[in-house]
Order: C-alpha cells, then sequence, then structure tokens
C-alpha cells in the first residue's frame, strides 16, 4: 500500500473520533433562573441555552373538584411572573425574583399568580444525565391528592420520575413549594405534569432554578489516544 492509500484508510477510521472529540466540547450543564427575561409572556414555546419548552397544557382531564377540562382551555402560554412576594414569604425557594408559570395570566410588578401547570414538555439539546428544579404551587383546600410528576424521558420513552403529592389537610388552601429531581440515567427531554385518579389535573405551578447537567463524555485526551491506537492498527493491518 503507498502513502496515500495509507493516508486515506487513516481518515477514514479516525475521522468518526474527530467527530466525538468535537461534540464532546459542546456538551455543557444548563442552570435556567429566568432573571435574564422580562416579566410577561413568553408565548407557547421558548428555546434558551439548548432547552425548549412546549406543548403548555395541551391536555384534557378533570379539575381538583372533578369537572373536566379539555385540551384548550387551561392557557398554553410561558409566563415569566416577578415573584418577589412569594419569595419574601420562602426565600429558599428558587433565586429572587422571578419564575416561570403557565397560562394565561400573571400580575405586573412583585405581587404573583401562579398559573395553571397541568403538563409541559422541556426538550434537551445535549444528553443529560440529572435535572431538578423547584416548584411553587397551592396545598390543602381543593388541591390535596393531587400528583406532581417530573419524568426523564430518552426519545419519548420515561426512563426516570419524582414526584410528590400535594397535601390535603382540607379547609383554606396555602402556598409552598417542593423540589423534584431525576438522575442516574441518560435522557433529553423531561415532562412535568399533573396526576389525579389516573387524568390530568390542573393545580397551580410556578418553577424556578431549573438544573441539568450534561451526560459525561469522553475526554478528548482518551480520544486522541484512542485514534493513535486506531492508526496504528490500520498501518498494522495494511502493511
Amino acid at each position: 500500500m503507498n502513502l496515500k492509500q495509507k493516508m486515506k484508510t487513516l481518515n477514514k477510521l479516525t475521522a468518526p473520533v474527530a467527530l466525538l472529540i468535537l461534540s464532546a466540547s459542546a456538551h455543557a450543564d444548563v442552570f435556567h433562573n429566568y432573571e435574564n427575561l422580562a416579566e410577561g409572556f413568553l408565548g407557547e414555546t421558548f428555546s434558551a441555552d439548548g432547552l425548549t419548552y412546549r406543548n403548555v397544557n395541551d391536555v384534557a382531564g378533570f379539575y381538583a373538584d372533578g369537572t373536566p377540562f379539555s385540551d384548550t382551555e387551561l392557557g398554553r402560554n410561558l409566563v415569566v411572573e416577578n415573584a418577589t412576594l412569594f419569595y419574601n414569604d420562602f426565600p429558599t425557594y428558587g433565586s429572587p425574583n422571578n419564575s416561570l408559570t403557565f397560562g394565561d395570566v400573571y400580575i405586573p410588578g412583585d405581587n404573583l399568580s401562579i398559573g395553571v401547570l397541568a403538563s409541559a414538555f422541556i426538550d434537551i439539546a445535549d444528553l443529560s444525565n440529572s435535572a431538578s428544579l423547584d416548584i411553587a404551587f397551592y396545598e390543602n383546600g381543593p388541591w390535596g391528592g393531587v400528583e406532581y410528576r417530573l419524568e426523564a424521558l430518552l426519545n419519548g420513552s420515561v426512563v426516570a420520575s419524582d414526584s410528590f403529592t400535594i397535601a390535603d389537610g382540607g379547609d383554606r388552601d396555602n402556598p409552598t413549594f417542593a423540589s423534584l429531581m431525576v438522575s442516574g440515567v441518560d435522557f433529553n427531554g423531561l415532562h412535568l405534569y399533573a396526576w389525579k385518579d389516573g387524568a390530568y389535573s390542573a393545580p397551580r405551578g410556578m418553577i424556578d432554578n431549573l438544573s441539568i447537567q450534561a451526560s459525561p463524555v469522553p475526554e478528548p485526551t482518551s480520544m486522541a489516544v484512542l485514534a493513535c491506537g486506531l492508526a496504528a492498527l490500520a498501518r498494522k493491518r495494511k502493511s
């Protein structure tokens, strides 16, 4: 084999490795606390830093009192809400002062509305293996027994989940918050939704401090060593 043929063989073997090295440098963790966004409606889809929020409340189900709702009546907007008064009462929730809520309503200024959250999806550009968020909601009153679920999705299939059930103390409802986290598996999407008695429900929900860690990838130096090994193997086989 002449030199030109050897170089072509080497290029074929190492090109995929080079591409893998380049893609490794592109993977990054993502943290959204919504502080760089103006209060108001973001629309039905919002993309930033490799994340795409979509398909808000496009499900049918039942309100907490059992009344059915259609897949068009809950409001499909993503909404940045200045939630200063909530942070004042719950200083360990998220990062003041903005949160992300859902539906068709917000209150300008420091006061806030926690919007309806039945279902929302988040697509992730990079393969990830950990995600967490804080979620504010109302408990007791009519909301008791509704379950909030966070599912990690890999190409649309559920690979991990976390959940909690809203307290059912009766009497008047009150605001509070909790945290959800999925980890330990590779995924490229999230589904956050409310569930009760085998169907979607429609409690109030507002999120902050969405943190996503990218899955580890081979170190570029390790890949370079592998490339050299492949090149040596190619020389050995063709010599």
